[in-house]
């Protein structure tokens, strides 16, 4: 029995099973995009994690600890948390590889002052970063990521029961590493359009020094924001591919997690 009984019996014991089971689910939707941003109220956070806490009760014989605040049971809480974080946060890194990309564009383009509140950081970001965030939620939702990361979060109960194992260093390691396919990513989004836009700014500089009357930033800021978007049009088919390659990789490694 937990030291907190308030004499309800087996409903009780059903309401600290909930809770608990409910730690790693919401250790893993607050690390996880969409369902952890800064727009989505805390109340909506605790929704998602209790309705998918109570089909993981109804599916696995997940049971809480006895004592839940002995010192053992905080510890398997503490475990519980640490299973539910990476599996979350993985997510969140293929999320920032657009913002990177963004970061990279608006900066050949002029448009690194035009920027706006990010509704996933609740900071400030360019204002490509909010169209490329847009897309990847979007291509997220439309391949079915987010059920089957919610799948994954499940299956974690059969691999790593509540108290009988923790993640280890090798696993913990898996995270980071997944970083450099964020960062080659982003590099590959912002390539193609990159590349136009330097082609723009020597074109741009040559007409300056073969024509010293026409100003340069009145001749050069319009030319690189119009071929920015010209070529944002072009690219479209390649951020698409580049997107869902990184939605199903950011998956896959949140299912790494899970390999023995």
């Amino acid at each position: 029995m937990n030291q907190l009984d308030f004499g309800f019996g087996a409903l009780e014991a059903e309401f600290w099973r909930l809770v608990f089971v409910m730690t790693r689910i919401g250790a893993a939707v607050v690390a996880a995009p969409l369902f952890g941003t800064a727009a989505v109220p805390p109340q909506v956070r605790v929704m998602v994690a209790g309705a998918i806490a109570v089909m993981v009760c109804a599916w696995t014989p997940v049971a809480a600890p006895a004592n839940l605040f002995s010192v053992q049971g905080l510890v398997i809480v503490a475990g519980e948390v640490l299973v539910g974080l990476p599996m979350g946060f993985v997510l969140q890194l293929a999320f920032t590889a657009p913002v990177i990309a963004a970061e990279i564009i608006g900066g050949g383009m002029g448009m690194s002052m035009a920027t706006a509140v990010d509704p996933n950081s609740g900071t400030q970001s360019p204002a490509l970063g909010q169209y490329f965030a847009v897309v990847v939620t979007l291509m997220f939702l439309a391949l079915g990521a987010h059920l089957q990361w919610l799948a994954l979060v499940v299956e974690s109960y059969r691999v790593f029961p509540p108290g009988a194992t923790w993640l280890g260093a090798e696993k913990f390691a898996q995270v980071p590493a997944f970083a450099s396919t964020t960062f080659a990513t982003a590099v590959m989004i912002a390539l193609p359009v990159s590349l136009i836009l330097l082609v723009v700014q020597m074109v741009t500089g040559i007409v300056s020094r073969s024509a010293p009357a026409l100003n340069l930033f009145a001749l050069g800021l319009p030319a690189g924001v119009l071929a920015g978007i010209a070529a944002l049009i072009v690219s479209a088919p390649v951020l698409t591919d580049q997107v869902s390659e990184l939605i199903a990789a950011g998956v896959g490694a949140a299912s790494d997690l899970l390999a023995p």
